[in-house]
């Protein structure tokens, strides 16, 4: 993929399911309170960090592009 993406978990809606580290355990980790966290807010573009995003049962994942800003999930309509 070879881009830099921006990773955030938006607590508010977070469900701690887990499904995240399951699809990418080096992507993310769960706190104390089973809250999502990603384990770097900016990493190299990797499948598995977009298949957590897109199984996330509440879409609490979002991916941007660094500086631009620009949406890779969810993608805008």
């Amino acid at each position: 993929m070879g881009d830099r993406w921006q990773v955030e978990v938006d607590r508010g809606v977070c469900i701690g399911s887990g499904m995240c580290v399951s699809n990418a355990p080096n992507g993310f980790k769960l706190d104390a309170a089973r809250q999502s966290h990603p384990t770097e807010p900016e990493t190299d573009a990797n499948e598995d960090i977009l298949t957590a995003a897109e199984g996330c049962p509440v879409e609490a994942i979002s991916i941007r592009l660094p500086g631009s800003g620009e949406a890779v999930f969810p993608p805008e309509e």
